[in-house]
């Protein structure tokens, strides 16, 4: 082997006017939401832990630091070739444009450019290079539109997906006077080690010798281990052990990070009691204990008897710890993922939640269930929870508000704490009291539109409108369908006017105007691609008879839908919102379209739901 440099490296340095090259048989960038999620928070938290607002700039000198990782590159032909990292220097690299294209039009700004996008030889380019992945990032790096085409190369679509997960899920407190510090912080502050050989045979030992040396033990071995030591009874332990095994690979069948997900979940939902206050010098406590450490959370406070949320002192009670709580809430969390994929009755809302990537949800569904509950009681407080939590995520997306984790991790926390152990009937409302205090909601944002960052959001919330429509008339649910879930028709949010502003010119005198009003929220339709392909140039008079032969709330343009229909016409009577059949369709029509859907939205989502559920019971 020869010669092997190792260096640690900030983000500055390490991407400052380099370039590096990835080989044609290097892996996609694969890396999903989750991934990205996790180094969000990760990032954010930790600066969150010393930032001070009205700190000077330089105070960022003295924030801590964050070691990120390493990476291996092969140093031949006069370029670096990435053989481990990747993924995490492409997902650096979203970040990275996303912050630049954040601080747009500020007046303190962070250069950042050279660290993405750079000239060499008098030849620009991504400072991470691949000629396939280059239109995209070029297209993101200009906010530009973007094609997300299915036909598109996995790499590419994953960096869209990403880019876009970065926008939904980066903290809000970060986005004003904090955004240059933090992004001063990132490039100064984070740190990767930069392992250089200069041949590919080294720098591939090298990543197996740091990959295959020995087998670590898993957080969930560790607790297994710690759990069964303390059952003295041989039966009872074998006993135990199996339920253990056919258990943690149930949950691993369902993907790799389901069992560590599943221990997040359950043992948060039971036992988190505090959260880290997100200020200067704010400490570590319980929920994010169990995120990173749960098998070491669980070891110190089962055998301390001055930590009452968790006790386990006798062989019996670690027994039931495995044989009881363990069975339950592991049985509980397969059902969760089975139903999170799959649309089931009575179930649903834990689908709608997991397509708008809430992935906090389980640990609050999880939170009330006992394991002395009826299978009964237990579905209907996972219900409930589901549904409110669907309330919520949708009344938040209406005001323009994130579901990120990181801004929704607190506020779900103190929800998931305060209904933990509920009855149902108690359960219920509180849910419906947590609501009902909400000052925005769908009546307090009459100009919800469409932007870059929320058109996905958008089409989940027009999915679930238009299903629901269909489903109260009648018909079958159909929102995996026109949310992609089913591989059948590919749905896409279009827009009832053509991109056509002369044709619109006795109402707007500036193309801007009309464009800020094409993109109001009740000029949005859900419809096949291929309709826009065909029809989505023609004048609105010319679109209407196709509509008749979409779904129903495209349909209910078309006068045609309001005859011989009785599922649709008795819906619209049963619930009195304002549909009317429209032959013309200008700046009146769509104002009026806009307030059905807020009516249809503040119907669908109505925080009365989830006490209407009790009416079987009293």
């Amino acid at each position: 082997m020869r010669e092997i440099e190792g260096k640690a490296r900030k983000i500055r340095e390490l991407l400052k006017g380099q370039k590096y090259a990835i080989d044609y048989y290097q892996r996609e960038y694969k890396w999903e939401t989750k991934q990205v999620q996790e180094l969000i928070d990760d990032l954010t938290s930790r600066f969150l832990e010393d930032y001070q607002p009205g700190d000077p700039r330089k105070a960022v000198a003295n924030y801590g630091h964050y070691f990120l990782g390493s990476i291996i590159v092969s140093g031949r032909d006069g370029a670096n070739y990435i053989v481990d990292g990747q993924q995490r220097l492409t997902s650096l690299t979203l970040l990275l444009m996303f912050l630049r294209n954040l601080q747009r039009n500020r007046s303190a700004q962070v250069n950042i450019d050279e660290l993405i996008y750079s000239e060499y030889l008098g030849e620009k380019s991504f400072n991470l290079r691949d000629a396939e992945r280059s239109p995209a990032m070029e297209a993101l790096f200009n906010e530009e539109p973007i094609s997300e085409e299915s036909s598109q190369p996995e790499s590419v679509r994953n960096i869209i997906g990403r880019y876009r997960d970065i926008s939904d899920h980066f903290p809000e407190e970060l986005t004003g006077d904090a955004l240059p510090y933090f992004i001063d912080w990132l490039i100064e502050n984070v740190h990767l080690v930069e392992i250089t050989a200069f041949s590919d045979e080294d720098a591939y030992t090298i990543f197996e010798t740091m990959n295959d040396r020995g087998l670590s033990l898993s957080p969930t071995d560790m607790l297994k281990g710690f759990l069964l030591a303390k059952i003295s009874d041989d039966l009872k332990r074998n006993n135990a052990s199996d339920l253990w095994k056919q258990r943690t690979q149930q949950l691993r069948d369902v993907s790799r990070e389901t069992e560590a997900d599943f221990f997040k979940a359950w043992l948060r939902s039971q036992y988190a009691e505090r959260i880290r206050e997100r200020k200067k010098g704010a400490r570590a406590e319980d929920f994010e204990k169990i995120g990173t450490e749960f098998h070491r959370w669980v070891r110190e406070h089962a055998t301390d008897r001055d930590k009452d949320a968790l006790t386990l002192l006798t062989s019996d009670e670690f027994f039931s710890f495995i044989r009881r709580d363990f069975d339950f809430y592991s049985n509980q969390y397969l059902r969760l993922m089975a139903v999170s994929k799959q649309f089931f009755p009575n179930l649903e809302h834990v689908l709608y939640n997991a397509w708008f990537g809430f992935t906090l949800q389980y640990m609050v569904l999880l939170a009330p269930v006992r394991p002395d509950d009826s299978d009964e009681d237990a579905r209907k407080k996972i219900r409930l929870v589901a549904m409110y939590l669907d309330i919520m995520l949708a009344q938040r997306i209406w005001n323009f508000r994130t579901i990120a984790y990181s801004a929704m991790q607190y506020t779900t926390f103190l929800v998931m704490r305060d209904i933990r152990g509920l009855d149902v009937e108690p359960l219920a409302h509180k849910l419906h009291a947590i609501l009902v205090k909400e000052q925005e909601t769908f009546s307090t944002n009459h100009r919800l539109y469409m932007h870059q960052q929320n058109r996905w959001l958008l089409h989940l919330l027009l999915a679930r409108m238009t299903d629901y429509v269909e489903q109260e008339s009648g018909l079958q649910p159909r929102f995996l369908e026109y949310v992609g879930g089913t591989g059948k028709t590919r749905y896409e949010v279009e827009h009832v006017w053509a991109n056509k502003p002369e044709e619109h010119a006795d109402e707007f005198v500036h193309a801007a105007d009309f464009s800020d009003y094409r993109n109001r929220f009740g000029g949005l339709l859900l419809l096949p691609k291929s309709f826009n392909a065909s029809y989505g140039a023609l004048p609105y008079q010319d679109k209407l008879k196709h509509y008749n032969a979409q779904n129903l709330l495209a349909r209910s343009l078309h006068p045609d839908c309001y005859d011989h229909n009785p599922g649709f016409t008795n819906f619209v009577k049963r619930t009195g919102l304002p549909f009317r059949p429209m032959r013309q369709f200008g700046k009146a029509e769509l104002d009026e379209r806009q307030k059905l859907y807020q009516a249809l939205a503040a119907h669908v989502w109505n925080p009365d739901r989830i006490l209407a559920e009790m009416e079987p019971l009293q």
